[in-house]
């Protein structure tokens, strides 16, 4: 089931969206997703992640296809004049502005929050960028990695005693967009009740240290650093993947009952009564010792097999699963997570909004869209007539792909 039109919680409010790559298409997506409406706004040549392929669906790279759903496509070269004045009346608009651009652009270009708020006083203006818009590395490039590695995050991350690793997803940037789009909503709540737009800085990099959580208070608890410990917790034992026969699971045990029930089902009830194991607190200082012992165990059967022993005991655990493995669960499709969306013709499936309206999951109601497929739509839209949108495609201030 998917929510009707009239019932997303955005409805109405329009969302201009002046970024690229991942941390602010997916904030913007996540606004589409729930009502709004999105122009993204793109350069001639395009989001530059539509060109970071392979792979690819449909003519397009699945990069772009993954982060654009819900948007309308307008292309404009912001280097001339005429395209800027035409981002302008946009704004004076729009609800919501969303920008990456490197600290300082945005006002070289003559698109500040002050220039456009005086023109849009209940403007919600929020800027992404790596570091932020203020402070000593306010000029630092604004990549995922970049943010990681700065954070802390990046060498925490890893096995021990082996180099530091990226996580499988760019989560700084997913991070980065979720806090935007949080802090979106919690600004237009507030203009409902002071008429006032809000000038938004967020970063990259403080998404990374605001997820750091309980990692940042070991270290201000301690002194001590944080080190790699691979799938280990280390507050909490046994907590980690283990190897069975054929695969990897995992075993998430996070109090004394759950691990005499562990031993039940091993067949260790004695584990319980180990002094070295009788306490979390034990279990985390003694976790090497542990960890071989229950290594031993579950190497004598499958996956599997542990998995329902195991679960029938009420342990929690579950096998490591592949990515294709995940999305084809039909726990997915009984949620109603996936939907499928027709672009240039080919079905495009598309992973919905995490969270379920009263029973029912906001859809994918438009495609990731063509580069420059609304711009004469927009352009209709903010009063300019059929010749002056003409002229604009001409002279190269605006874009639209060839119809037919």
């Amino acid at each position: 089931m998917v929510l009707r039109r009239m019932e997303l919680p955005l409805l109405g409010v329009r969302v201009l969206d002046l970024t690229r790559a991942m941390a602010g298409p997916f904030c913007t997506m996540l606004l589409g997703d729930l009502g709004a409406d999105v122009i993204k706004v793109e350069p001639p040549w395009g989001d530059e992640t539509r060109s970071w392929r392979p792979p690819e669906m449909a003519g397009e790279a699945a990069y772009f296809l993954s982060v654009n759903r819900n948007k309308r496509s307008l292309a404009l070269d912001l280097r001339r004049e005429e395209a800027r004045e035409v981002l302008r009346r946009l704004a004076a608009r729009s609800d919501v502005l969303v920008e990456n651009f490197r600290p300082g652009v945005a006002k070289e270009l003559g698109l500040s929050y002050d220039e456009l708020a005086r023109g849009n006083a209940g403007l919600i203006y929020c800027s992404i960028s790596g570091f932020g818009q203020q402070g000593p590395l306010r000029d630092r490039p604004g990549y995922d990695l970049v943010a990681l590695a700065m954070s802390g995050l990046m060498e925490i991350t890893g096995e021990p005693g082996r180099p530091p690793v990226k996580f499988g997803v760019p989560i700084a940037d997913i991070t980065a967009g979720l806090f935007a789009a949080l802090s979106i909503l919690s600004a237009l709540l507030l203009r409902a009740k002071t008429g006032r737009g809000a000038f938004i800085d967020t970063s990259l990099f403080e998404a990374q240290l605001a997820i750091l959580t309980h990692q940042a208070m070991h270290y201000f608890a301690t002194g001590e650093e944080p080190s790699r410990m691979g799938s280990a917790h280390p507050s909490i034992a046994p907590y980690q993947a283990f190897r069975a026969r054929d695969g990897y699971l995992i075993l998430a045990v996070g109090n004394d009952r759950l691990f005499a029930r562990l031993g039940e089902a091993l067949g260790r009830p004695e584990l319980i009564r180990d002094p070295r194991f009788a306490t979390n607190e034990a279990r985390v200082r003694h976790r090497a010792e542990l960890a071989e012992l229950l290594e031993r165990e579950l190497a004598k059967a499958d996956v599997a097999f542990w998995v329902s022993r195991l679960g029938a005991e009420g342990v929690p655990c579950a096998p490591v699963r592949k990515v294709g493995e995940a999305l084809r669960d039909e726990h997915v499709r009984a949620r109603g997570l996936l939907q499928e969306v027709q672009v240039e013709g080919a079905p495009v499936p598309q992973l919905l909004f995490p969270a379920l309206f009263d029973g029912a999951r906001p859809p994918a109601r438009l495609p990731p869209p063509r580069l420059g497929q609304h711009t004469e739509q927009v352009l209709e839209e903010l009063g300019y007539s059929r010749h002056e949108i003409q002229r604009l495609l001409e002279q190269g201030v605006a874009f639209a792909p060839k119809k037919g």
